[in-house]
């Protein structure tokens, strides 16, 4: 028997064909692609012939499944409708926020309905190391309850030292909930410290489980995470930052490492607001958790600041973030700094930053030198000539590899929490931030950026005009498919 290989040649070339159409189709079809997103889909279903289609399959489609959605919004829902209090308040906003800044306020109760809050107080931890060993000391003050999520919890002295002040609250009666995100924190998950928690009495559960990892691949995508860094101490205290339970020494990518993260230790109404969020991934896993497990304070402390959480997921309305990022940039009179390990803008957000520098704003970006991610490192550095055009200042950090996630403005508005600047956080995973205004603690985070540049390298346009014929040509590759990184 012989083989006609011009047949079988026109089979292949016609499904792969027909798989492109369809493809199209869909694409074009989708209402959530900004154009740009689709021209990146287009360029790598027809440049990889049946890769492409492949990785589209995977990680094309945002969709966690109707029921999901559903469900969430049920929870979420019956939530904010047991406890109205928490959510905070709008008068408040136009009472305790400073007039300019109102808009940024108002547009991120659109996300989870969280609204503005007085009464706050908070203290930037000196380190990673000091913020932990602080939540180590709230977990043996606990009387009533802790509960924790975390994105990553690796088996590392600071990820054992959690579980072992975990252990020892469960034992004396504390009642302890611990999440995690089940594809960042899987090895931590088989270990016997997971086991052992478990056996003490300590709640566990994952978020985003991949039990059925085929049904996932087929209807949704497996890197749709829960990115959130939340913990919670009697309802009183909760920790804000881009922290995971991890060694700054970060084993599992060591090279990169010192990681260089920022955490804020909140009391006020705010930390009914992150309690809530915790709530609303917590019930997703475990319904049958009664609604009164979960214990608000929203008691004002005297003096202290307006704040509101902003929570964001690929469940909640899309953009969101980048809308909210956008209005703070557009907010800035004077200062504008951020630090952000991942930056992968779309076209809106590179265009706010570059108008805020325009218009005489002193923007400030601060970037890793040294990224975990090459492929995230080129798609940023694609952005440098275009934003040092502008008059912006560009910093590389030298010292690790720099995980804080902040924002600041004009001396008075901080953004701080889990929120990476790249399309992922923006669409793809579940975050948490505290959005506030105070003086004294925006200060306390400038001073923070101001040590970051001081352990960087400051990339003039000069510089970039310089980099080589080959380098400049990969870096615009590269962000060319950024829309769906």
């Amino acid at each position: 028997m012989t083989f006609n290989y011009e047949i079988i040649l026109d089979i292949i070339l016609g499904f792969h064909a027909l798989l492109v159409v369809v493809l199209t189709l869909r694409i074009l079809w989708r209402h959530d692609l900004t154009p740009a997103a689709r021209l990146a889909w287009f360029i790598i279903i027809l440049v990889v012939p049946y890769l492409g289609v492949i990785v589209y399959w995977l990680f094309g489609e945002v969709n966690l499944g109707k029921n999901t959605y559903t469900e969430r919004e049920r929870i979420i829902a019956n939530l904010q409708g047991r406890n109205p209090e928490v959510l905070g308040s709008e008068a408040l906003l136009l009472e305790d926020v400073d007039d300019l800044y109102t808009p940024a306020f108002a547009l991120a109760t659109t996300a989870e309905g969280f609204k503005t809050t007085i009464g706050n107080k908070a203290t930037l931890m000196p380190d990673a190391q000091t913020a932990r060993s602080r939540m180590i000391e709230d977990f043996d003050a606990a009387v009533d309850h802790i509960h924790v999520l975390y994105y990553i919890w690796l088996n590392d002295n600071t990820g054992t030292n959690t579980a072992h002040a975990l252990i020892r609250a469960a034992k004396r009666g504390v009642k302890c909930r611990a999440m995690v995100d089940a594809l960042g924190s899987r090895q931590f998950i088989k270990s016997p410290l997971w086991q052992q928690m478990q056996e003490a009495g300590v709640e566990v559960e994952t978020a985003l489980p991949l039990t059925h990892i085929l049904k996932t691949m087929l209807v949704s995508r497996v890197d749709l995470r829960n990115h959130r860094k939340i913990t919670i101490i009697d309802g009183k205290i909760t920790y804000c930052g881009s922290q995971n339970c991890a060694d700054p020494e970060f084993r599992i990518k060591a090279k990169y490492a010192p990681w260089v993260d920022i955490m804020m230790r909140f009391e006020g109404p705010v930390v009914a607001q992150n309690q809530m969020l915790f709530a609303s991934d917590w019930l997703v896993q475990r319904p049958d958790t009664p609604l009164d497990a979960f214990v608000y304070n929203t008691q004002p402390i005297a003096n202290g600041f307006a704040a509101q959480v902003f929570g964001d997921g690929p469940s909640i309305r899309r953009d969101a973030t980048p809308q909210l990022f956008c209005t703070l940039i557009a907010q800035a009179r004077d200062h504008l700094m951020i630090s952000t390990p991942y930056f992968v803008p779309d076209y809106t957000l590179i265009n706010a930053i570059c108008a805020a520098a325009y218009r005489g704003v002193t923007v400030t970006m601060i970037f890793p030198q040294n990224n975990d991610s090459g492929v995230v490192a080129l798609t940023s550095r694609s952005y440098y000539r275009q934003m040092l055009e502008a008059g912006a200042h560009i910093y590389e950090y030298r010292g690790g590899l720099l995980h804080a996630k902040t924002l600041t403005i004009d001396n008075k508005i901080t953004l701080i929490g889990s929120t990476n600047m790249d399309l992922r956080s923006f669409n793809l995973n579940y975050e948490n931030n505290i959005l506030l205004n105070d003086v004294t603690l925006t200060q306390d985070v400038m001073q923070r950026q101001q040590d970051y540049i001081a352990d960087s390298n400051k990339v003039t346009l000069d510089e970039v005009l310089q980099w080589g014929f080959f380098r400049q040509i990969c870096c615009n590759v590269v962000a060319t498919i950024g829309p769906i990184l």
